[in-house]
């Protein structure tokens, strides 16, 4: 008389196993995909451009100021 009743919650339990089963695959996939892609974060400290080595090199007094002024002027600035 009560044979037919197991199957409602079985049913259910199958489908919310597929479901955890699912989400583990999809959060270990995101997991691995985050590790692997190039971090942009770190990329944003950039290359010193040429008037900063030059300020460096002057600030250090590695050059001189009128060969700092001369590189100055050859840059542009």
């Amino acid at each position: 008389m009560m044979e037919g009743q197991g199957w409602g919650h079985m049913g259910a339990g199958m489908i919310f196993m597929a479901v955890f089963w699912i989400l583990v695959i999809v959060f270990v996939v995101m997991l691995v995909a985050r590790l692997l892609r190039p971090r942009a974060s770190n990329d944003t400290a950039q290359a010193p451009t040429a008037q900063d080595v030059l300020k460096r090199r002057y600030a250090a007094g590695e050059i001189g100021r009128d060969e700092y002024e001369q590189k100055m002027r050859d840059i542009g600035t």
